[in-house]
């Protein structure tokens, strides 16, 4: 199929890339590069060993983006990962997060209705879950008020896409729920490099390493986990990656409107065991300290992946060591600090 990938020169989207062109896929990629490097672009044609059209467009820009479905005829499917995602961010700029991860996502469903796109795939979260009164999650969790505008960003997104769906008969759409995504391509020449400070654990974890960043801070050392820190089910982006590409094949292959899966591992890691298998798979000593809770943190949250496994046919391959493994050997080719 003919697929776009919206934000496909950012972290999940590029290796999206990749999974999609081993599948066989022919690939359009949009990217505004507010969060992303256009380097990445060559560096995916390398990888894939072909031509990859790209399109330096926003979604907020409604012209912009009917030009893109203008000039690439025929695209039959859209994995929408294109959104502001740092939930501390969000809690200083809420509007922003609302305008940009909504009115975004309200443009590309107009692209979806007036090209006659069959399959859509969106990006969510399991932000969407709060703050669960039980764990694991299952999609049938009830979702609720977010602690944070990303996390709420995500959930309207959810019920729009839900209700477009319900409302237009010739598309199908996905939505996946992701847990933590972490490290990167085993090739080390894609992976996580945030603009600024990083919002997410691995990556601040592996420029603590690398001496890019003085210390690492684990915020919050009293919550009701075993060693007090936040538990997460942290999931590798190129098991992640996949999940998208099945979801195209599911949503081709099978009679349906919307569905919903929980895309992890099934298994919760507490901050302190992510930073003990970094230690314990490069070798390398962190410097970290303990410092107070982080307004919009979750106390404890991993998937129950029982659906995703039953109806899809996905599992996760890599593990919790293989994450910052890979992680490590793709901030080794960085070098000094940018």
């Amino acid at each position: 199929m003919k697929i776009l990938v919206t934000g496909g020169l950012g972290y999940i989207g590029s290796h999206t890339v990749v999974e999609l062109h081993l599948a066989g896929h022919d690939i359009v990629i949009l990217d505004n590069l507010s969060n992303s490097m256009i380097d990445v672009h060559a560096v995916l044609e390398k990888i894939c060993g072909r031509s990859l059209p790209f399109y330096e467009a926003d979604i907020m820009d409604d012209k912009q983006l009917r030009s893109v479905f203008e000039q690439e005829e025929g695209i039959e499917g859209i994995i929408h990962f294109a959104a502001k995602k740092s939930v501390p961010e969000s809690l200083d700029f809420p509007v922003m997060y609302y305008e940009n991860n909504i009115k975004g996502l309200i443009n590309v469903m107009r692209m979806v209705e007036d090209f006659k796109v069959p399959y859509f795939v969106f990006s969510s979260s399991c932000t969407v879950y709060g703050e669960p009164k039980s764990v694991p999650v299952t999609e049938s969790t009830p979702t609720t008020s977010s602690p944070s505008p990303y996390g709420s960003s995500k959930l309207w997104a959810e019920l729009m896409i839900t209700e477009f769906t319900r409302l237009t008969p010739h598309v199908k759409s996905v939505l996946l729920r992701y847990f933590n995504p972490v490290g990167a391509h085993e090739s080390a020449l894609i992976g996580e490099l945030p603009r600024g400070v990083p919002g997410n654990l691995m990556p601040f974890i592996t420029q603590t390493a690398a001496g890019w960043r003085e210390q690492l801070s684990i915020f919050g050392q009293d919550y009701d986990t075993p060693d007090g820190t936040c538990i997460r089910d942290f999931i590798h982006v190129v098991d992640l990656a996949k999940a998208h590409v099945i979801s195209l094949d599911f949503a081709r292959d099978n009679d349906f409107r919307t569905e919903v899966f929980n895309v992890g591992t099934g298994n919760g890691h507490s901050v302190s065991e992510v930073v003990e298998s970094f230690e314990r798979s490069t070798g390398v000593k962190l410097n970290y300290r303990f410092a107070p809770r982080r307004q919009g943190d979750v106390e404890k949250i991993w998937a129950d992946t029982t659906k995703v496994t039953e109806v899809l046919g996905w599992k996760p391959e890599y593990s919790l060591d293989d994450m910052s493994r890979t992680a490590w050997k793709w901030q080794q080719t960085l070098g000094d600090k940018p």
